[in-house]
């Protein structure tokens, strides 16, 4: 609880002035990430690309992503957020445009693992950013409001992908070249507007009265001295940070495994077309960005945020997995579709309040970057594996079916955790 008039007035500005920046920086964040779905509609067939090579290349951005998250985010500790992220959102915004120029296969690989260097870092430096402005209190709910731009960005992002598909052949370009061109454009401009609009640290914030300044900092500091401080050297390697990152791991595996594939399922399961199978990927991630916020903030009002990760990741993996098997029932199908990803969005904001229960300092940027790398390989295999799945069955079913199992698995290992729960 957040006690006194200054402290709820420092929290309430702090949160309308940072939160909607940050989500509309990750949404753009997000959306070129993940926009290769929409464009998959029309991209594959186009570049000859089989199921397997897109997975492969969906899944390529990981690799470069993992592995400069952790040193990504020590930098940031060093030198401030505002001229790393300003620095990140420009670099993955250039790089998200020059995707409209991918040839085949060797250009749509290069490109994908160029995208995820870029953006390495991004998403946790905002965690880490937003442990340096919030109490612990209000930490699920201030996450669950930021990362409410992933399934925005889904929501909004998959109709509109339909949209620009639409502009086929205008200026000799192809739909899918227009939708990466004109949604990587936005990243640069935020980032450059990051000069201005994102201060480091409290200390830096003139819309802040000192007394705010100074409760936040104050509260902040009693926090962190509550936990013993952890040589850096030492987080890679701790047994929670690894079991962290395992249970990362299985809710991004649902994440991108559902995120990179589910309009290609739905229009080969449905029969629609583009723009409706946009539209109907949209709607679990709308309810889904309903579900975050108003999960966090339950989580931040009960506390116990090992059972808040756990329940969601468990009945979103087993309805999928159950509802895999419907293939007489397409829209039942969808369903266990909708289920999961809400899921996944509910698990997020509570996940993220854990790594700083037993982490301070430069610990802490240290073990989320670690957390992050852990669980964004699951971006490299979930969608490769969902496509190898489906070319060697011929559906998506059994990919489906080991998405809900290892978030299952994810929501046994959480089970396991004596961390703040």
């Amino acid at each position: 609880m957040i006690s006194g008039d200054v402290g709820e007035r420092a929290v309430a500005r702090a949160t309308w002035r940072l939160v909607p920046l940050m989500a509309v920086c990750y949404f753009f964040a997000y959306l070129d990430r993940t926009n290769l779905s929409v464009a998959a509609l029309t991209m594959n067939k186009e570049l000859g690309l089989s199921a397997t090579a897109y997975g492969f290349g969906a899944g390529l951005l990981f690799v470069g992503y993992v592995l400069l998250d952790a040193p990504s985010n020590l930098i940031l500790h060093r030198v401030g957020a505002r001229v790393w992220m300003a620095r990140i959102m420009v670099v993955w915004g250039i790089v998200a445009a020059a995707c409209a120029a991918i040839q085949g296969e060797v250009s749509f690989y290069v490109l994908r693992f160029l995208l995820g260097v870029a953006e390495a870092g991004f998403f946790p430096g905002m965690i880490l950013y937003l442990s340096y402005w919030f109490p612990a209190a209000r930490r699920a709910t201030v996450t669950g409001l930021f990362m409410i731009a992933v399934p925005l960005s889904t929501a909004v992002g998959a109709p509109l992908g339909g949209l620009l598909l639409g502009l086929d052949g205008a200026w000799g370009l192809s739909g899918w070249r227009w939708l990466f061109l004109l949604e990587g454009v936005p990243s640069i401009l935020l980032g450059v507007l990051l000069l201005w609009l994102l201060p480091n640290r409290p200390a830096d914030a003139r819309w802040l009265s000192a007394d705010e300044r100074a409760w936040i900092t104050e509260t902040l500091a009693r926090e962190e001295s509550a936990v013993p401080e952890l040589p850096v050297r030492r987080v890679v390697l701790h047994p929670r940070v690894i079991t962290l990152g395992l249970v990362y791991f299985a809710i991004a595996f649902g994440l991108y495994g559902l995120g990179f594939w589910m309009p290609t399922i739905l229009k080969s399961s449905l029969g629609l077309g583009n723009l409706s199978v946009t539209l109907l990927t949209a709607v679990p991630y709308a309810i889904g960005a309903i579900a975050m916020v108003w999960w966090g903030r339950r989580c931040d009002r009960i506390g116990r945020p090992v059972p808040h990760t756990l329940a969601p990741m468990a009945a979103g993996g087993v309805l999928l997995a159950v509802s895999a098997f419907l293939t007489s029932a397409p829209w039942l199908g969808y369903a266990g579709l909708c289920a999961c990803a809400i899921g996944v969005m509910a698990a997020f904001p509570c996940f993220w309040t854990l790594p700083s229960a037993f982490l301070s300092g430069a610990a802490v940027a240290a073990g989320i970057g670690v957390i992050n790398s852990i669980g964004n390989l699951s971006g490299f295999l979930g969608p490769y594996w969902v496509g190898w799945m489906t070319d060697l069955f011929g559906s998506s079913q059994w990919g489906l079916v080991t998405i809900g199992v290892v978030m299952v698995a994810g929501a046994v290992l959480v089970s396991r955790l004596r961390v703040a729960s």
